[in-house]
């Protein structure tokens, strides 16, 4: 009979997991039934496209995902993209559209995960993306304050449609006001509980009994917003008769939010068997989940940081997990999706009013703004243009406030210092010299990229060439490793005019890429103008060459 390894779990270990996955796996699907109506019914459809999407998308996208425990669900920042997307059809298309829109941003997330897009998500900066993410919270908690209320805004804005409700008070049903805020009080208060992480459940549940023996006058039902089908998720092909150039925009701008939300959860995972998560993988398996998602009636779903880590407390030890909750989802829909329809939108309004508070980074954003700097303002930017704007517009500012920054950043991080070697043979940083020496060796380090913007930048930061007469001027570049034109064009530029006041260039800590470049070139005057120094595995010798040679070079000239 074969042993088994430490490495390779035997059948009874694996036995036990799968019963852990299981537990987890029924566990989240209960806790997730609020959050997947309440988000249906954010993005104006019927809240059980929310539980549809629960059935099929951690299902599917589970069995690919490389982060073993990610959960996917559905988020307020995706329903809140697709509600804005789908807002202008007419409410018989809505459906329809929405299905049509998860399957586009389904095939998106695949084609960001096949060309690896996991890694671009480091270039958006930390102040655009804490914005962003804080931003659509903000702006969920606002949308969801009128459904609060049980008022009605002619506002397409979110913060009109805000402010709006604050000059109509007088307007809102308080009978509404009043279910919802049983929902809230519970939330708050179990908070800090051993029931918190059945707090939303808890808040569904109590005010659904109530309003149901109370029957209050003018208090919305989600049975009164649509109808509620029993059985199977149905299946249906995207209707393509709906889509339009605004729609395949908004597909990819919800792509856009789905992938920077579960870049987050993949980043802070752990997988029980100590493999690193993949981003790009991770977006695959979203998108597999959200394209599948599509043929069955389901909202847009993502990586869940809260249903992640619930999902790790409750015990799930693999990726099944997400198979168990999926299961469990629709065991809960054949079970009991009729009572679905008694539940007050009021109090799935206040559930992800809740939700929305607590995803606002405030202490994040505080710090940003403390720091200062081109930080402080992208911050402002991108979190006002997701409340000013749509959730499109503001991922399409977002990303080119990004790369702006990138190049401004790129641009202004290149630094000069002085060097001087004392009589010990020692290296010491100095202030960079103003003007060059006459008949003499001036030497500068450079800190940073040399890349496009920032070869100009360096040019501006060096002594004036026609500051000295016969100068030598040793250039250290030791660190970077890619060039392009514009350096090249900017240093030749600079050795000629010290030519003409008969000074050389000195180039040295090249690595053989740099140094190939500049030959390949044929724009640099080698040998004359400039003198090409490789690095050497010894720091500080290719310098120290340099300098040798720069000396020699002087003297030759009879100074």
């Amino acid at each position: 009979m074969p042993e088994t390894t430490a490495d390779e779990p035997g059948p009874r270990s694996r036995l036990r997991s799968l019963a852990s996955d299981a537990l987890a796996g029924l566990t989240t699907a209960v806790v997730s039934v609020p959050s997947g109506m309440a988000t249906a019914a954010l993005a104006g459809v019927n809240p059980v496209y929310g539980l549809y999407a629960t059935v099929v998308s951690p299902t599917v996208g589970g069995l690919f995902a490389s982060s073993q425990l990610m959960q996917i669900a559905t988020t307020g920042a995706s329903a809140l993209t697709a509600g804005q997307a789908i807002a202008a059809y007419p409410e018989e298309q809505r459906g329809p559209a929405l299905f049509l829109l998860v399957g586009l941003a389904g095939l998106f997330l695949i084609g960001f995960g096949v060309v690896g897009a996991g890694r671009l998500v480091r270039y958006i900066s930390y102040p655009v993306m804490t914005a962003f993410l804080s931003g659509v919270a903000a702006a969920l908690l606002m949308d969801q304050a009128a459904q609060f209320a049980g008022y009605s805004s002619d506002w397409s804005i979110t913060l009109g449609a805000f402010v709006d409700l604050l000059v109509s008070l007088h307007e809102v049903s308080w009978t509404t006001v009043a279910v919802g805020a049983i929902a809230l009080a519970l939330m708050v208060a179990l908070a800090r509980t051993p029931l918190a992480n059945g707090a939303s459940l808890v808040a569904l549940v109590v005010p659904t009994v109530v309003a149901f023996w109370w029957r209050p006058e003018g208090v919305e039902l989600v049975r009164d917003v649509s109808d509620i089908p029993t059985g199977l998720p149905p299946f249906a092909l995207p209707d393509l008769t709906l889509l339009t150039p605004g729609l395949v925009a908004s597909a990819f701008a919800l792509a856009v939010v789905v992938a920077v939300q579960g870049a987050g959860v993949s980043q802070a995972a752990r997988n029980p068997d100590g493999s690193q998560p993949n981003t790009s993988r991770d977006m695959f398996a979203q998108g597999l989940g959200n394209t599948a998602a599509s043929f069955f009636h389901g909202m847009p779903t993502g990586a869940s940081v809260g249903q992640s880590a619930l999902n790790r407390q409750v015990g799930a030890r693999s990726r099944f997990a997400m198979v168990f909750h999926g299961l469990g989802m629709l065991v809960i829909l054949l079970v009991a999706s009729q009572l679905v329809g008694l539940v007050p939108m009021t109090v799935l309004a206040a559930i992800l009013m809740v939700a929305a508070f607590q995803a606002i980074e405030f202490g994040a954003m505080a710090s940003i703004w403390r720091v200062g700097g081109s930080g402080r303002w992208a911050m402002a930017v991108t979190f006002l243009a997701t409340l000013l704007t749509s959730v499109p517009m503001a991922v399409a500012i977002g990303v080119v406030l990004t790369l702006v920054l990138f190049i401004l950043r790129a641009g202004e991080t290149v630094q000069v210092h002085g060097l001087r070697i004392d009589d010990d043979d020692r290296i010491h940083v100095v202030d960079p010299p103003e003007e060059l020496s006459s008949h003499g060796v001036s030497v500068i380090d450079v800190d940073g990229s040399l890349y496009f913007a920032a070869a100009r930048t360096l040019r501006e930061r060096l002594p004036p060439a026609s500051s000295g007469e016969g100068a030598a001027v040793v250039l250290r570049v030791r660190g970077n490793t890619q060039i392009g034109s514009t350096f090249i064009e900017e240093i030749n530029d600079y050795a000629q005019q010290l030519a003409r006041n008969g000074g050389r260039l000195y180039l040295c800590g090249l690595t053989t890429r740099f140094t190939q470049q500049i030959v390949r070139s044929e724009r640099v005057a080698l040998d004359d103008q400039v003198v090409l120094v490789p690095g050497e595995e010894i720091l500080g010798a290719s310098l120290r060459a340099a300098i040798r040679l720069a000396e020699e070079w002087v003297r030759a000239q009879g100074h």
